[in-house]
């Protein structure tokens, strides 16, 4: 008996042991092997949570804003749209909104649902049903955020500080509640103001409140509730009684029809210059008699500031005029994309004034700076270069020299270089300046005199440029994107180091990373390093930190440990030894570049999804070298929503790009012979094809249904008419497959379009948003002669070519710049000149495009 206890407490004890430590049970051998590392924990994908009818109920109770996707099982595209709003679902919980899906046919029947798959928007309780695109995931996360969609009537609407960023942003007219819900006298002014939501609605003043601390200090708003009118994106603080709410809602109509001036508190004044490209700020006193005279002067000239696009404020805060260096108040500092220059004017010259903010503005300018300025600018910027006059008087010799270097700022700020000049001598002396005028380059704060001659601003345009210059010895270089994307343009082969400022993992991998720089530079690799806002998402990188190394701009990121620089060294040296032979694959930034720089590009566009891709891309990487020898560039991308937005739906497809025109390829794909040689013939041939073929790649979103019946055209330029830019174009009916060939297949008439700008309908479009194809189908015309032996003898029916948006599918609006033409008798005898004119024509030669009219007349020739 006891021998059984013993063995039973034996087994307990093995079994807590076994679960204290996993790794030592199941293949405690393996686990024991040298360079043995426990698995990475995997994250969890984002998904949009399933709910039944009782925990939506519950969750309806609980939340203010819920998104629901009703989906059946029998639904044929609801797996596909789903797969789209799985994309947004975090998005969504960070502005607040949950994201649920439901499949419960009955419940979706008792809330208007008939039809799947659908989107309600819950706003307290409150549906709201979705009808547009379920497949653009952008535009449902935007309306799921807009301040239209959480309209509730009689309410204040509640929302969060994420929401309440996009409201102000995309709202001209927004008031502001700043409130604490458990306060009593919060709760008091809350349901006063109710009374005036609807007025404010009729007055197009958004009205939405917010409980959240954290946000109020963020704007600088110490007493709550406070209410704050923000004037598209420029706060106003309202000093009255909030419990008057008559008095609110006159001031709030008043602000909204007059100009003022408004006051903001120092937070404010932080996020406008963070955010306003060109921002003017009266730095006063209130109490100070001469400093309220002058505010009213300057009232003056509110309007015609806020026509040119440049915003004014002012602030009260004799501390925060200190930072800038400011001893004397009044006065005006002028920001333009964050870059501060002092006025050193007569505030009371209202004229004077506004002339020299316009001249900031739509000149080029070397900034006036105090010290406190530089020394931020110097510490906030990798590029700074500063002219140190020392006291100058105008007509003076560096008077006269500034004058000259004027002319070289336009150059420094393309390159990503600020340029300010100062008369203070405090930061001039800390940095070794005996002289003056004397001009300094700090390159991440290091400080490298010019010795050469001042007067010579070509001399000193070439000096700040040159690499050597701006290289800093065993330092690996910061720069802003406008440096960033000079040196991809100019270097062949670029080592770029991506990080978030302040990231304490980032500056780890730095210090490892300075230890190879030297390396890189021996093999002529430019290694830099970048921080900037958003540089993420410009340059379309997973996360952050990344490392990638540019060759030719084409783009391949590291995947390995970024903390081991030997490896990375390695894998860099490898790469800049290697030749490439596959075809290389683009981000969407490198892609848009190609398209604008590059004559003649092939871009084969595939999903990650797609089964016969690699089968297929693995068969063109045998004709990269000989596309090479062609002068094509041959690159790859599997950017989905890029290839969504120029019109490619199914995949693979292979696109054309001539002088940035699109070309789609309807052939087979596995052929590459086929492929090369067509990808020849659009480069040495005159003419090109538009429009789309079979073989799927002209199927419409979310079926692989493709009109037979379309056919593309082949396109010839020819002689220009009298001095117009605009070529005349042939156009002739090419056969939709190699069955086709030696047959006369009816005329097809119809429209062929490309979605998005007009601007594709000419060689020199460059957008890389510009569409492949279009995706309507092309009509056919009952009057149609299948005969062609004598088409030539025949008037042609006129064709009008179109260029649809391809949100829109089309337009109708006139080209900007352009006058629509009114319907009248002139003007119809002269449209049927024209008509008459273009017959003639027709008559002679079929098939070309009226440059007068845009109509293209559309006729079968023989198959050359």
């Amino acid at each position: 008996m006891t021998f059984t206890r013993l063995k039973t407490l034996s087994l307990l004890v093995c079994a807590l042991l076994a679960l204290s430590f996993p790794g030592y049970v199941n293949g405690g051998a393996n686990n024991n092997k040298k360079g043995s590392q426990p698995a990475a924990p995997v994250e969890p994908e984002a998904v949009i949570e399933e709910v039944n009818a009782k925990q939506l109920e519950k969750l309806l109770a609980d939340k203010d804003y819920v998104a629901v996707f009703w989906y059946a099982r029998s639904c044929v595209t609801c797996d596909k749209v789903l797969a789209e709003l799985e994309k947004i679902d975090d998005d969504t919980d960070s502005f607040g909104v949950d994201f649920v899906k439901i499949n419960d046919k009955r419940l979706a029947k008792q809330y208007g649902i008939k039809n799947f798959p659908a989107l309600t928007y819950f706003r307290e309780k409150e549906p709201i049903i979705y009808d547009g695109d379920l497949m653009d995931e952008e535009g449902v996360l935007d309306f799921l955020t807009s301040l239209e969609a959480m309209d509730l009537p009689d309410r204040i609407e509640e929302v969060n500080s994420k929401i309440l960023q996009k409201i102000i942003e995309d709202t001209d007219f927004v008031a502001v509640l700043f409130y604490d819900k458990d306060q009593k006298k919060s709760q008091k002014i809350l349901a006063e103001l109710e009374n005036i939501d609807d007025e404010c609605d009729q007055n197009d003043i958004a009205f939405v409140k917010i409980d959240d601390d954290k946000e109020a200090k963020e704007w600088g708003i110490d007493e709550i509730p406070s209410i704050v009118l923000f004037e598209r994106g420029i706060p106003h603080i309202y000093e009255g009684d909030l419990m008057k709410e008559d008095e609110l809602l006159g001031w709030l109509v008043h602000q909204k029809r007059y100009s003022e001036i408004p006051e903001v508190t120092d937070e404010m004044k932080d996020k406008l210059v963070e955010n306003t490209e060109h921002l003017a700020v009266i730095f006063y006193d209130k109490d100070d008699k001469q400093d309220m005279r002058i505010l009213n002067e300057l009232e003056n000239i509110d309007d015609e500031l806020e026509k040119e696009g440049i915003v004014i404020v002012r602030i009260d805060n004799a501390a925060e005029a200190k930072e800038y260096g400011l001893d004397h108040l009044p006065a005006l500092i002028y920001f333009e994309n964050k870059i501060p220059a002092l006025y050193e004017g007569d505030l009371m010259n209202e004229d004077e004034v506004l002339e020299w903010l316009l001249v900031q503005k739509k000149t080029a300018t070397i900034e006036e700076v105090t010290d406190e300025i530089l020394v931020n600018l110097i510490n906030e910027h990798e590029y700074v270069v500063v002219f140190f006059t020392g006291p100058c008087e105008p007509g003076e010799t560096c008077d006269h020299t500034l004058n000259a270097l004027e002319s070289i700022d336009d150059e420094l700020d393309e390159a990503g270089i600020i340029f300010v000049t100062t008369e203070d001598t405090g930061v001039a002396k800390k940095y070794n300046v005996k002289t003056y005028p004397r001009l300094v380059f700090f390159r991440n704060r290091d400080p490298l005199h010019f010795t050469g001659d001042l007067d010579d601003e070509d001399e000193v345009l070439a000096w700040i440029t040159d690499d050597e210059t701006l290289e800093i010895p065993g330092k690996i270089e910061e720069v802003n994107v406008k440096m960033l994307d000079k040196i991809l343009a100019e270097n062949d082969h670029v080592v770029v180091f991506f990080y978030a400022e302040g990231d304490k993992k980032a500056q780890k991998i730095l210090n490892e990373l300075e230890n190879i720089d030297d390396e890189c530079e021996e093999k002529d690799i430019d290694f830099v390093k970048t921080s900037d806002d958003d540089i993420d998402k410009e340059y379309d990188l997973p996360s952050l930190p990344a490392l990638a190394f540019y060759r030719h701009k084409f783009r391949t990121i590291y995947t390995g440990d970024l903390m081991k620089e030997e490896e990375i060294l390695e894998w860099v040296i490898d790469l800049h030894e290697s030749t490439a032979d596959v075809i290389e694959s683009v981000d969407r930034k490198t892609l848009q570049v190609l398209i604008n720089d590059v004559e003649h590009l092939a871009v084969f566009f595939y999903d990650d999804e797609c089964e016969s891709c690699s089968e297929i891309l693995e068969e063109l990487e045998n004709i990269d070298d000989d596309t090479d020898k062609h002068g094509i560039q041959f690159v790859k991308s599997n950017d989905v929503k890029l290839a969504h937005e120029i019109g490619i739906f199914a995949f693979p497809a292979l696109v054309y790009y001539e002088t940035g025109v699109p070309i789609m390829y309807d052939g087979n794909l596995k052929n590459e012979n086929r492929v090369l040689q067509w990808l020849v013939n659009q480069k040495n041939d005159e003419c090109f094809y538009v429009g789309l073929g079979h073989d799927g790649h002209s199927a419409k979103r979310g079926n692989n249904f493709v009109p037979n019946d379309y056919k593309p055209f082949q396109c010839c330029p020819t002689k220009l008419e009298k001095s117009t830019k605009v070529p005349k174009m042939t156009a002739q009916r090419i056969g939709h497959s190699e069955g086709d060939q030696g047959k006369r297949p009816g005329v097809g008439g119809g429209n062929f379009q490309f979605a998005g700008s007009a601007s594709t309908s000419t060689t020199t479009g460059k957008s890389a948003s510009k569409p492949a194809a279009t995706k309507k189908q092309a009509k056919v015309s009952k009057d149609t002669d299948d005969d062609d032996e004598d088409d030539d003898d025949e008037e042609k029916p006129l064709v009008k070519v179109s260029y649809a948006n391809k949100r829109s599918g089309g337009s109708n609006k006139p080209q900007a710049g352009k006058k629509p033409v009114a319907k009248g008798k002139d003007n119809d005898d002269e449209s049927q000149e024209v008509e008459k004119v273009s017959k003639q024509k027709a008559s002679k030669k079929s098939g070309k495009l009226n440059v007068k009219t845009g109509y293209l007349s559309v006729g079968v020739r023989q198959q050359l």
